[in-house]
């Protein structure tokens, strides 16, 4: 009999929703929140009245699904080694913070790493300080939570104590600014920084070592992931499956080299994704959003370094005959359609879009034209 798809509201997700997913009894994908153009996108990519892919428990939609995001399919099995592998690595079964979406991998793994330790993950409310959040946590129990780097440079600013109340602080998601690594680890907390996709059903190594089970390789350049955590390919994209997924390994897209001590370094993405606070930003789809303000004649979009986001949205605008267009302009009319991680935060005018033999823009001519600032 085929199986179909529950689809859940972020905000109605229940811990007895996930353990149906990890008993394999009732297969998950929780929507996103955000603008309806977002949850209408990630709706059409889990098509949910279609029969699910056999060995799926949880489909997780990628972030940027407004410009191409895709269905990652994961098994109960992958999910729990990911998160019998986290716990393994950081010191066993504890309690866990939850200040991340549940609809990304990462939120959804601290709820699975509850689940697992047979505890009930405690959420920071609409408004609440991180350390009146750790006050509703168990006490005489080890103490975890997980972060983008944002958060962290944040909490480091506001709340210094409450970090350092935590066994291990996660922090993945995107790129994490060494000093802002160095100053967490001066100030006394405990800090993990962790890279993985929902691909690999979360975080898969740790301080740039793999967990237990976890297998990485270069090649070509790119970095490749092997193990027990591995999902099942993407839906309804058998294509997609094919070019990522091949012979156990999965292609990250992301540059990578190995120590000889067999530690990680990533380099950044082989692609053109922006990973902006841990979220992951088209550029195609914020070029759409700014070539629809009348302002705007055309528009590239590109990723920079950045010492609190990882990277910013650059945008590089034709501006429309007789018009200026600014950034106090455009940031709120590109968050209202995609939401606030995917407007920029620098903004460039520029006279026309140089484009490749292929008739698409060329982003990397025009983010060389750019100084940085």
């Amino acid at each position: 009999m085929a199986r179909h798809l529950t689809l859940v509201a972020a905000a109605e997700l229940s811990d007895d929703h996930l353990r149906a997913a990890l008993d394999g009894s009732r297969p998950l994908a929780v929507l996103p929140s955000g603008p309806p153009a977002v949850v209408d996108a990630a709706r059409a990519v889990l098509r949910p009245d279609e029969p699910l892919e056999p060995g799926t428990d949880l489909v997780v939609v990628t972030s940027g699904s407004t410009g191409g995001g895709r269905g990652v399919l994961l098994s109960a099995d992958a999910l729990r080694a990911s998160a019998a592998a986290t716990l393994d690595r950081i010191g066993g079964h504890g309690s866990w913070l939850l200040s991340l979406p549940v609809s990304a991998i990462a939120g959804l793994q601290v709820l699975c790493r509850s689940i697992l330790s047979d505890r009930t993950a405690v959420r920071v409310a609409e408004g609440e300080t991180l350390t009146a959040a750790v006050a509703r946590m168990p006490a005489g129990d080890r103490r975890y939570t997980s972060m983008v780097p944002t958060q962290l440079r944040r909490a480091l600013d506001a709340e210094p104590e409450a970090l350092r109340a935590f066994d291990a602080v996660l922090v993945g998601g995107a790129a994490t600014d060494p000093a802002l690594l160095d100053r967490a680890r001066a100030e006394g907390v405990a800090v993990v920084t962790t890279y993985g996709m929902t691909e690999t059903a979360g975080g898969c190594v740790y301080d740039g070592l793999p967990l237990e089970g976890t297998r990485v390789r270069i090649a070509e350049g790119g970095v490749e992931l092997a193990g027990p955590m591995l999902a099942v390919g993407y839906r309804r994209d058998p294509g997609a499956t094919a070019a990522a997924f091949a012979d156990g390994w999965f292609r990250t897209r992301d540059a990578g080299t190995l120590g000889s001590d067999g530690r990680l370094s990533v380099h950044g993405r082989l692609d053109d994704v922006v990973i902006s606070g841990g979220v992951n930003v088209v550029p195609a789809a914020v070029e759409a959003a700014l070539r629809e303000h009348p302002a705007v004649a055309d528009a590239v979009v590109f990723g920079r370094a950045d010492p609190e986001w990882g990277q910013r949205v650059v945008a590089a605008v034709v501006a429309a005959p007789g018009a200026a267009p600014d950034l106090a302009l455009l940031r709120p009319w590109v968050a209202d359609r995609l939401g606030a991680p995917a407007a920029p935060r620098q903004l460039h005018l520029i006279d026309s879009v140089p484009t490749l033999h292929t008739g698409k823009p060329d982003r990397r001519a025009v983010a060389a034209r750019i100084p940085e600032v």
